[in-house]
């Protein structure tokens, strides 16, 4: 019995679901890179992101390409001149903080490896489920043509996507409300925040410049409890972490770029992150990675108009 005929009563059959329709995205391989564990993938692939994009914002950077400069929202010498600490200090505070990630990755995250998953029981379990909301909405006969399709494209696309949503979300939510907490209380500021406020001017390989306490309880637990809470197995927090690391490092780049995916997805981007850094703007945008909903619906979003009359009613 193939996928497509299985009807209600023998859902329990273990033929049902026997061949089911794969994603393109699935692979029946225990990893995805042969001889690399996937938690250990895992582990790698946001440093390997991180670093990637970094290196192109950098490449923009160091460039001489006047085509560039209708997007920069700062002037290179404003890098210079403005920001309170050294391109070092930035990179060995990165590397460190993605070395205690590393290092909580390699306790928490498992080697899955060896407990493949059972697509066709979980498919059927699934099914199960659904066959008694899908009779409810629909005829009978038309929802006993449809659960198996249905049961499909809820098991891989509409549950891993409200998954990544939702973490997405839970990120956002961690991150708003401590961030702001950061700032409200001075001796949080003074101490842990402030790291990241003396790069005035963001860029890229920057964007994870934190101290050491404030790197793990913003960014790192943050993921981690998204991670946990969602559900997600660890090539869906692969995905997770490498994407919230290359959403991170487009927010600092110093580019306002029209046609980057990155900052077309959300309100939250390069130029909305930069207004926080800036001096009339430190009190608002505290909203990060990925949407602007917390600052709106708090009443502590800027626009970069907002911004600049505010800087003229202060000259």
């Amino acid at each position: 019995m193939n996928s497509t005929v299985c009807p209600s009563i023998i859902l329990d059959d273990p033929l049902c679901f026997s061949r089911p329709h794969y994603p393109f995205y699935h692979t029946s391989n225990p990893r995805l890179l042969n001889g690399i564990p996937d938690h250990l993938l895992t582990l790698a692939s946001p440093v390997v992101a991180y670093w990637g994009l970094s290196f192109f914002f950098h490449c923009l950077d160091i460039s001489t390409w006047k085509w560039l400069d209708k997007y920069r929202i700062h002037e290179s010498e404003e890098v210079k001149s403005k920001n309170l600490v050294t391109k070092t200090q930035v990179i060995w505070a990165v590397l460190f903080q993605q070395a205690v990630q590393t290092a909580l990755g390699l306790i928490v995250l498992e080697d899955e490896s060896h407990n493949l998953v059972n697509h066709p029981r979980e498919l059927r379990r699934l099914a199960v489920v659904l066959e008694p909301l899908l009779s409810r909405v629909l005829a009978r006969d038309v929802a006993s043509a449809t659960l198996v399709e249905a049961t499909e494209w809820a098991y891989w696309w509409g549950i891993p996507s409200l998954q990544f949503f939702a973490a997405m979300f839970i990120i956002d939510t961690w991150q708003y409300f401590l961030h702001r907490w950061m700032h409200v209380n001075k001796f949080l500021y003074k101490h842990f925040h402030s790291w990241h406020h003396r790069l005035y001017v963001p860029y890229a390989f920057g964007s994870l410049y934190n101290h050491p306490v404030e790197g793990f309880l913003l960014d790192t637990l943050g993921a981690l409890l998204a991670e946990t809470l969602t559900l997600m197995n660890t090539r869906q927090a692969m995905v997770l972490f490498s994407f919230s690391s290359l959403k991170t490092v487009d927010d600092h780049c110093g580019y306002n770029l029209p046609w980057d995916p990155l900052q077309m997805m959300s309100g939250n981007n390069a130029d909305y992150h930069d207004i926080h850094h800036q001096v009339g703007g430190i009190k608002a945008n505290f909203a990060q990675p990925f949407f602007i909903h917390w600052d709106t619906f708090l009443g502590t979003r800027m626009t970069r108009a907002e911004l600049q009359n505010r800087k003229k009613k202060s000259t």
